[in-house]
């Protein structure tokens, strides 16, 4: 059964990693709609929010189930998980809030999401690996 939340729990990694690879075709998608950008980017948002909740919950609930103390491993994923909710729900709210009608302003946010977007396929990207490396005793945390 901890086989199986553990799968469970990398799954839904690989399902998010590959929704934010998706992801970064938004910007190019409503590149010509300012309002269907806002739009998109909010139900981005919402769907990021519940797969991130869906990888900690499941984390969460094989490390209560297997008894595990922790780690630095599981420190550095929460913080992982704290800095990705951080910078989606300010990306989102920068979106929101701005004048996005302007070309210039609509540019920049555009420019902004694929950056951001970036910067957490590399942050996940980063956390597989370091546990891939884990699992296999090159790395101890």
């Amino acid at each position: 059964m901890l086989e199986q939340m553990f799968a469970t729990h990398s799954i839904l990694v690989k399902i998010f990693l590959g929704f934010l690879v998706v992801g970064l075709f938004i910007p190019m998608i409503t590149s010509k709609e300012p309002l269907k950008f806002r739009k998109a980017s909010f139900i981005y948002t919402m769907f990021f929010q519940a797969i991130i909740s869906m990888i900690a919950f499941t984390g969460l609930i094989a490390m209560i189930t297997a008894e595990m103390s922790m780690s630095m491993s599981t420190i550095i994923m929460i913080i992982v998980w704290a800095i990705l909710m951080y910078i989606e729900i300010k990306k989102y709210k920068l979106i929101k809030l701005s004048k996005i009608e302007d070309p210039q302003t609509h540019k920049v946010l555009k420019s902004g999401f694929i950056k951001i977007t970036i910067i957490q396929i590399l942050l996940i990207t980063i956390m597989v690996v370091l546990m891939i490396l884990k699992a296999k005793g090159v790395v101890s945390i």
